[in-house]
């Protein structure tokens, strides 16, 4: 038990390091403190949020954040999205049925913004990024694995009648679908890339807030409440 704690510790410290000697060969001293350095920062935002989901216990809504879109007519659209995961340091993902409104839209502005508020945490953020386009072998890849992450009636709704038409009162509603049921085609993939983070704390007196932008280096930025 020590001695996986070692290694895990050991490996979390100096495998950034030993990154860092051999990136300074190739962008110098200066390029390499503002990489390492936005590195460590875009790191800590992941954990910045796993601490505040932390105190909200098992609640599912722990993992409900809402997407704003810009519908074909420019008005604005938005819904609640289950939170799937991070991917990598600066992605997160989330699933939806392609055949719904918010697919449409996003094949034509690729540009979100997210909000995620944590009540117990007593904090807000704010995301914004942009839809990645993956290449069909990781996209099959990953939609197959978020598929059986899924639970059986999490599956359920993709076997629903398309979102958002007249309700069809004879088309089948199944309550679950069993392990091992194929990937439905309009299974939806959204792969955020984060461009933009701010944080308001709603805890201390006066609130807190702070901003964390990619075109800045991910450098942390205080902001009036």
């Amino acid at each position: 038990m020590l001695s996986s704690i070692y290694l895990i510790c050991y490996l979390g410290f100096s495998v950034p390091a030993v990154a860092a000697g051999l990136l300074v060969a190739v962008a110098g001293m200066k390029g390499t403190t503002l990489i390492y350095g936005a590195a460590l920062v875009l790191a800590a935002i992941p954990a910045l949020l796993r601490t505040a989901r932390d105190r909200e216990g098992r609640a599912p809504q722990a993992r409900w954040l809402q997407l704003a879109t810009v519908a074909g007519d420019g008005t604005p659209r938005v819904r609640t999205l289950v939170f799937r995961g991070w991917a990598g340091t600066d992605g997160m993902d989330l699933l939806s049925d392609g055949r719904s409104a918010k697919a449409d839209e996003l094949a034509v502005q690729r540009a979100v913004e997210l909000c995620w508020l944590l009540p117990r945490a007593r904090c807000q953020f704010r995301l914004l990024g942009r839809r990645q386009l993956l290449a069909p072998e990781l996209d099959h890849q990953e939609r197959h694995r978020h598929w059986n992450a899924l639970s059986p009636t999490g599956r359920a709704v993709w076997a629903w009648p398309s979102p958002g038409l007249p309700l069809q009162t004879d088309a089948p509603f199944p309550a679950e679908l069993a392990d091992g049921t194929p990937v439905p085609e309009h299974l939806l993939l959204l792969r955020i890339a984060l461009e933009q983070v701010e944080l308001l704390e709603l805890g201390p007196h006066p609130h807190r807030r702070r901003r964390w932008r990619a075109s800045d280096g991910w450098a942390e930025e205080p902001l009036n409440p």
